[in-house]
């Protein structure tokens, strides 16, 4: 073997190792971390996998309706008057004078577009004063409902 082929051998075997050492730091593996970080890793993973079932088709919409949906999509977290766990999701009240039934309908439309995999119930309730929004879905539903909308936990 050659000079040259032996400091080549010893190059490619030192960027494996420097590779090697990134993908351990970029994975936390060589990072202590604190109880905090670590319970907050663990439920990133719990949406993570959730997410691989339930997910959403960004292409779906066009940028124009991307976003007026990201407009609406933070009206309605942010006019939330309650919000109610429900056996298969949650439901979100709003007042009418804050969230229009036709805000919510186009809502629901485009969301129905990316997010398929939804059940949508719109329902005005107590003589016009309650409008509510309930998503629901198949089983394992609630940590993406949670996570997507931004719902405290108890």
């Amino acid at each position: 073997m050659t000079m040259q082929q032996e400091q080549n051998g010893r190059k490619r075997k030192l960027r494996v190792a420097v590779a090697g050492v990134a993908a351990l730091l970029s994975s936390g593996a060589l990072v202590q971390s604190s109880p905090q970080e670590t319970k907050a890793r663990e439920k990133e993973k719990q949406v993570l996998t959730t997410q691989n079932k339930f997910y959403c088709n960004i292409k779906a919409l066009n940028p124009a309706e991307r976003i007026r949906h990201k407009e609406l999509t933070d009206k309605l977290i942010a006019a939330r008057k309650e919000i109610v766990e429900t056996e298969k999701g949650y439901e979100f009240q709003y007042s009418p004078s804050n969230v229009s039934l036709a805000e919510l309908a186009d809502w629901v439309e485009a969301e129905g577009k990316c997010c398929r995999f939804f059940d949508f119930h719109i329902d005005l309730e107590r003589e016009g004063t309650l409008l509510c929004l309930r998503l629901t879905g198949e089983e394992g539903i609630k940590p993406f409902i949670r996570a997507e909308f931004q719902v405290p936990a108890k």
